[in-house]
């Protein structure tokens, strides 16, 4: 066993000493080499156990194994006799036959050292650069990782691949069919409502509140009152208002007029005459309510006109004049710092967050099918404009390259990571499982092709002899 086995070992006994030298696989990840980082216990669990393919695999292996050995048995068998028959002068044949089978034991047997050397030591002797895939797991998992980093993780390489995918027409495509828009639609809803669920109401109302607020206070609110009331004095939009107000005024006197009265009453001196308060009291209500009236049904009435040029004079202040945007700022921020304010902003996010999810839950609600028609008709777009495509596939593109370059070595290092985390007894075992079959072709090859290349060396040397 190598030093780096014998370390993992010795770490998986320390981590679950009830085990019996093993470790908890389905617990805990085997350390790598470079700072002692974690693997998966998913990936540690697929090198360190044999399925029933991989065991078929191996025992393909095993028969392979025979046939080569039996091929390299045949030869030695056959170099036996023809030595034997060439003593026996049997003729020049057996000569022949002998060069062959020598030079066919001699490619067997070197591709037998090559193979196995792969995987342990030959006959067990530790022979320098032997046994290669235990003890260069480690650097062949960086090697992996280094390769496809600089052949599969490249700019160039993804961007050339996504563009060749045509990801633009192929998504406008699948968006234009209405299931898959239907599909689409309710992903996202779901998604929504979980992101609405996840978040904290006291969180967000914290986040609103406080960006409003801020907003607000940063943002001068006077010259664009100033220039909203401008425009609807301009306009006559006032108008409606006033004729409200007026109409209501109205009404409330005809209503009131004995508090009215009573109210003027009371307030004269003590010193004066009951009938005189109650003559002036009468008095006061009749001018006001004949000012009301008067007001209310005359669009000319000088009071309206002088109303307009108030308000337009007081337009002009809040764009202008300093004092009156000052005050108007002092308002503002005593507002927003009331606490029914702060609360009715607050409030505002519960509102919009369960307006949100019901219309998200709702298959027929407006929002679901403007998005459904939203997602037809941009898969609709897709599908048949180019320029919409080539926006599209420049996007994914961009994204897919930014992510491969930015994060290239998390990508690369979760294999050399893996790779580190593997037993090297078991990944030798079923690294050997899945191609050792194939490799024992190479020594049966190895045995043919070195037989015929002795019968024709030795062939060519009779013949220059001769």
């Amino acid at each position: 066993m190598c030093t780096g086995d014998r370390e993992r070992v010795e770490w998986m006994e320390r981590t679950n000493p009830d085990e019996t030298g093993t470790g908890d696989v389905e617990q805990h990840a085997r350390p790598g080499p470079a700072g002692n980082r974690g693997v998966p216990a998913s990936a540690v669990r697929a090198m360190t156990t044999f399925s029933a393919a991989d065991e078929e695999k191996q025992r393909g292996v095993r028969r392979m194994k025979l046939t080569a050995t039996g091929m390299l048995l045949f030869v030695a068998l056959v170099y036996v006799l023809a030595k034997w028959a060439s003593g026996e002068g049997a003729g020049p044949w057996a000569d022949y036959v002998a060069a062959a089978a020598e030079a066919g034991m001699v490619g067997a047997l070197a591709d037998w050292f090559a193979v196995t050397a792969l995987f342990r030591h030959p006959l067990g002797l530790p022979i320098p650069h032997t046994a290669i895939i235990p003890t260069k797991k480690d650097q062949l998992g960086v090697t992996l990782g280094e390769f496809v980093g600089e052949n599969f993780l490249s700019g160039d390489v993804v961007r050339q691949r996504m563009r060749a995918v045509g990801i633009g027409s192929r998504l406008g495509a699948w968006l234009a069919e209405p299931e898959h828009a239907d599909r689409v639609t309710a992903e996202l809803s779901a998604a929504l409502r979980g992101a609405l669920t996840v978040l904290r109401d006291s969180d967000v109302q914290a986040v609103v509140g406080e960006a409003i607020t801020r907003r607000a206070d940063a943002q001068e609110i006077a010259p664009g009152i100033g220039k909203m009331l401008e425009k609807v004095v301009a306009d006559g939009g006032h108008k409606r208002v006033v004729d409200l107000v007026v109409a209501r005024a109205h009404d409330w006197l005809v209503l009131h007029d004995a508090e009215i009265m009573d109210a003027v009453q009371g307030g004269a001196p003590g010193w004066t005459p009951r009938f005189v308060d109650k003559k002036v009291g009468e008095r006061v209500y009749k001018e006001l309510l004949r000012f009301v009236t008067e007001m209310r049904d005359m669009p000319s009435h000088p009071a309206r006109g002088a109303l307009d040029r108030f308000l337009t004079d007081f337009a002009s202040d809040l764009q202008s004049d300093t004092d009156t945007r000052a005050r108007v700022e002092r308002l503002k921020g005593e507002v927003l710092g009331r606490g029914e304010v702060q609360d009715l902003i607050a409030s505002a996010w519960t509102a919009v967050r369960s307006m949100i999810v019901s219309a998200a839950e709702d298959e027929r609600s407006e929002l679901r099918l403007r998005v459904r028609a939203s997602l037809l008709s941009l898969g609709a777009r897709m599908a048949v404009e180019p320029r919409l495509q080539a926006k599209v596939d420049n996007w994914v593109e961009g994204a897919a390259v930014y992510v491969v370059t930015t994060y290239r070595r998390e990508i690369t290092s979760l294999i050399t990571d893996t790779v580190a985390g593997w037993d090297a007894e078991h990944t030798t075992r079923k690294i050997e499982a899945h191609i050792g079959r194939d490799l024992q072709f190479i020594r049966i090859n190895g045995t043919v092709v070195g037989s015929l290349a002795g019968l024709v060396i030795y062939t060519v040397s009779r013949a220059l002899g001769a």
